[in-house]
């Protein structure tokens, strides 16, 4: 039970349903266990509930006076075993230090915030900028350090940089940034015989877009089956047009399509979007739009 030691809730119950009390859940420990059994002699455990049952109408108040009492030594024994267990069997690594607690200190990973997450009684200390792990948690801590080990290794600065020159040298990442490149253009091949219309919303093989003019100049083959697959000059050329992401005004008033577009309309490259495109268009504009503004406002 990660955070923490002892958890109480009330459960008021109807005159039919039985008497008013409160359960009571916490780890499992036989002696813990027979101590709240000698404290509370009426308590059930309930099945349904997954909890220890307390009839009585100030169950909730004695219950928690009884954990304020019990529960205190509890975890101070239970800390004093695991500190024992990590002095007989420590864990050897530059990201953990044992003082009072154990204190884990690596560089920022999600993978480590994740498993560090799943310990019982972590918790981050903002002042040391560390996490803070109660010797209690310490085979819990155990089980998961190779993985919290191994991901704060590859978060290392250096191991960054390797990925990433490992990334650059890549052929995957020339192609990328070439296909980024090639957007930025904001132009997009068009049968010479089969123009689009200008200024309203239509979808293409990248998305919804406006169309605002043909410049005429012929488009390279070579350009087109890298970056524009699918499109098909069945008679003439293939000519640039210019482009622009619509608006979300411009997306509410668009027009959509009955059904889906047949062979025909995508091979030209251009076709009328359906409903069910122009909704989610909508909801991407909406959300790009609120950004700009609250970067507006916050530059303003």
């Amino acid at each position: 039970m990660a955070g923490e030691a002892v958890q109480f809730s009330a459960m008021q119950q109807d005159a039919g349903d039985g008497p008013p009390g409160a359960t009571a859940a916490f780890p499992y420990d036989r002696m813990t266990v027979e101590r709240f059994r000698a404290a509370f002699p009426r308590a059930r455990w309930r099945d349904d509930l997954g909890a220890w049952f307390v009839p009585g109408v100030t169950a909730e108040r004695r219950l928690n006076a009884w954990s304020g009492r019990e529960w205190t030594g509890v975890l101070a024994h239970a800390d004093e075993r695991g500190r024992d267990a990590f002095a007989f069997e420590p864990l050897a690594s530059p990201y953990l230090v044992a003082a009072d607690d154990l204190v884990v200190r690596t560089p920022y990973s999600r993978a480590v915030v994740a498993e560090l997450r799943m310990v019982p009684w972590a918790r981050w200390d903002p002042k040391s900028k560390a996490w803070r792990v109660p010797f209690r948690s310490l085979e819990e801590l155990r089980q998961r350090w190779p993985a919290i080990e191994d991901a704060a290794r590859q978060a290392e600065p250096e191991e960054r940089r390797k990925r990433e020159a490992s990334r650059r040298a890549s052929p995957e990442h020339a192609d990328r940034r070439a296909e980024a490149a090639e957007r930025r253009r904001n132009r997009y091949p068009v049968p010479e015989d089969a123009l689009p219309p200008l200024g309203r919303v239509l979808q293409t093989h990248q998305g919804c877009t406006v169309f605002e003019a043909v410049t005429g100049e012929v488009v390279d083959p070579a350009v087109a089956g890298r970056f524009y697959l699918g499109i098909v000059a069945e008679a003439g050329t293939l000519v640039w047009a210019t482009r622009r992401r619509p608006t979300h005004d411009e997306l509410v008033r668009a027009w959509s399509a009955r059904g889906e577009a047949g062979p025909a309309e995508t091979a030209r490259g251009w076709w009328q979007p359906t409903i069910e495109v122009l909704r989610e268009e909508r909801r991407k504009a909406a959300s790009l739009e609120r950004a700009r503004a609250t970067r507006r406002s916050r530059a303003a």
